[in-house]
């Protein structure tokens, strides 16, 4: 396992355009750099804010169905749903008894979301173990992240050095991924991240968006009185993520400076026009694949369940030894 690849997606429904440009897109392509790639659908990390249990069942299923359908190939990765190997919920318990309470109220996660929760659960507050567990559950050595997590990345990796210094040395030391897609803005509001969970349903795009959809939305994408094409993010934040999304899907202005040129000389709607084909174009075999998934259910079962099966047959021998080194067994 010495070039393992690890990540995971909430089970939080359709993903958003900058989870794919952000997260999926760049878990296509370490298939090809990487011999052995598990990508799981974190439904225990679900959770840890309240879920109706119908809805969390579905939000599953189509977390996993939008990995296959961004191109996440089920022979070459192991694709499972997170819940179904208990071994990821036992290596967390283990992992919690070595990581102190300071650790984790640092975590800048944890003070963001438990001030804005009445009485924040434990759950919530023991997040980044059961993340640092998914991790070196199967001694993973990549792990492609979005910048949000790097603390909790770091707090693997001290975790697993404390792990390794109290029982034996045991787990490498995971190194973060991160993507060079720049990150995806919410449409509404240029200065937020595009977020699943943002009430206003016109700043994100997702997956399933019909063109319709789409192109209405990159319309009415808030930008600035000035019509000219100009890359200036620190005055013109609206406009910089549009035409960083323009570069982040065309085959050939894949840079900002290159977009710009393009559009010399024309206004903003007009981009915005050309920017929604774009984008249309390119979600619309993702969007095909995604629908035929959802609509035959047996295909994903199958998938996930081959990957709990394979997962299992590695997390199984790192937990016996973890119990072994331990004392538990």
């Amino acid at each position: 396992a010495n070039d393992r690849v690890f990540s995971g997606i909430q089970s939080s429904g359709v993903p958003t355009l900058g989870n794919y440009l952000g997260a999926l897109q760049t878990w296509t392509k370490l298939q090809d750099s990487h011999s052995s790639v598990l990508y799981s659908v974190v439904d225990l990390h679900s959770i840890t804010v309240p879920q109706n249990p119908t809805q969390l069942r579905e939000n599953t299923r189509t977390a996993a169905a939008a990995l296959l359908a961004c191109g996440v190939d089920a022979k070459r990765s192991i694709v499972f749903q997170q819940s179904t190997v208990p071994e990821h919920a036992e290596l967390a318990w283990i992992l919690g008894c070595i990581t102190s309470t300071g650790a984790l109220k640092r975590m800048t996660q944890w003070k963001a979301k438990a001030s804005q929760r009445d009485v924040p659960c434990l759950g919530l507050f023991a997040y980044p173990v059961l993340m640092a567990a998914d991790i070196l559950l199967y001694r993973a050595t990549a792990v492609p992240v979005g910048d949000d997590q790097r603390q909790h990345l770091e707090l693997t990796r001290d975790i697993a050095l404390s792990f390794n210094d109290t029982f034996g040395t045991y787990f490498a030391l995971p190194h973060a991924i991160y993507s060079e897609a720049a990150r995806v803005m919410s449409l509404r509001n240029p200065t937020e991240k595009m977020s699943k969970s943002d009430p206003n349903e016109k700043s994100r795009i997702v997956l399933t968006d019909p063109p319709e959809a789409i192109r209405q939305k990159i319309l009415k994408a808030v930008t600035d009185s000035t019509s000219s094409i100009t890359y200036e993010p620190e005055t013109r934040p609206g406009v910089a993520n549009l035409i960083r999304l323009y570069a982040a899907v065309s085959a050939t202005a894949s840079k900002p400076e290159s977009v710009v040129k393009l559009f010399e000389g024309k206004d903003t709607h007009v981009f915005k026009e050309e920017l929604a084909s774009l984008l249309v174009n390119h979600l619309t075999p993702i969007q095909a694949e995604m629908n035929r998934l959802l609509n035959d259910r047996s295909q994903v079962d199958a998938v996930l369940r081959d990957g709990t099966e394979r997962a299992r047959s590695i997390a199984t021998v790192t937990i016996a030894e973890v119990k072994r080194l331990v004392g538990l067994s």
